[in-house]
């Protein structure tokens, strides 16, 4: 049987991919942020997941504004790496596990959640930095990779409420999947910023810091928080948040914190970084 061990959260900021693809990792700008990071790559190692179920949001690549589901799953055998105006990022093309996706969009669907499904979808930054981030420069990626899209960029996105419950349905598709495999949920995106308007450049460092304390000791406060409060404290993109939620809603009500790492600003952005030990639980066994 599957199993869902642990959660990360990181943010994808597409500047923290150029500066590691430059080589400007070490940079008196860079090297804190990377730094935090460090034990991530090492812990990773050691506990090699299979597979990563990969929560992340499309930057107008694979999704153009005239057609944007709210959740798209990847069910490709491959995933290629977009160019986003600058040429492909020099990563390795994504693998995926189409066995997995394919029963997870099954599981999901009839859970009621009305998944889109890819079976060709080219993958951008917000998928490629968190790679980069927790495995750093290698010449194939050590996992495998089910990725779901949310829309965080068009109104109206989904409620964090609706996000976490999709965390739950996405353990349940998980754990009935009739093969021995070692799952990590990746929410990725946020933590607060504005890209545009009078607020640009907005960063909420007491909002963040509640919000990753939450995650692990009072998850439920989250998925209360509205679109307006998400737009109000965290910025017009700080809404990529909910994309966290639906990993905590896939991890098991207790979880162990394993690491957390805050910094700003990264371009214009707060990053965050946490990690989560799921442990076996009842529903689990």
């Amino acid at each position: 049987m599957a199993r869902i061990t642990a959660g990360v959260t990181t943010s994808h900021v597409p500047a923290i991919g150029a500066a590691l693809d430059r080589g400007e990792d070490k940079s008196d700008y860079w090297a804190p942020l990377f730094a935090g990071y460090e034990w991530s790559k090492k812990w990773i190692a050691e506990e090699r997941p299979d597979v990563v179920v990969l929560i992340y949001n499309d930057h107008a690549t694979a999704f153009s504004l005239e057609c944007i589901p709210t959740f798209a799953i990847g069910c490709a055998d491959e995933f290629a790496i977009a160019d986003e105006g600058f040429g492909a990022r020099p990563v390795p093309t994504v693998i995926g596990h189409p066995e997995l996706a394919c029963h997870m969009a099954q599981s999901l669907i009839l859970d009621e959640f009305d998944m889109t499904v890819m079976n060709q979808m080219e993958v951008d930054h917000g998928l490629t930095v968190p790679m980069s981030l927790m495995f750093g420069r290698v010449e194939s990626w050590p996992v495998r990779v089910v990725p779901i899209a949310v829309n965080v960029v068009q109104y109206p996105p989904p409620t964090g409420e609706r996000c976490f419950k999709l965390g739950q349905a996405i353990r349940r598709a998980v754990h009935s999947f009739d093969e021995d495999l070692n799952v990590h949920v990746w929410g990725t995106g946020g933590m607060s910023h504005q890209l545009q308007g009078p607020r640009a450049g907005l960063i909420n460092q007491p909002f963040d810091h509640a919000f990753l304390e939450n995650m692990n000791a009072n998850p439920t406060a989250l998925r209360a928080i509205s679109h307006l409060e998400y737009l109000r404290e965290a910025g017009s993109e700080g809404i990529e948040l909910v994309m966290w939620l639906i990993m905590r809603g896939a991890l098991s009500e207790q979880c162990n914190e394993l690491h957390r790492f805050y910094h700003v600003p990264a371009s214009n952005t707060a990053v965050g970084h946490l990690i989560l030990e799921s442990p076996l639980d009842e529903e689990t066994t």
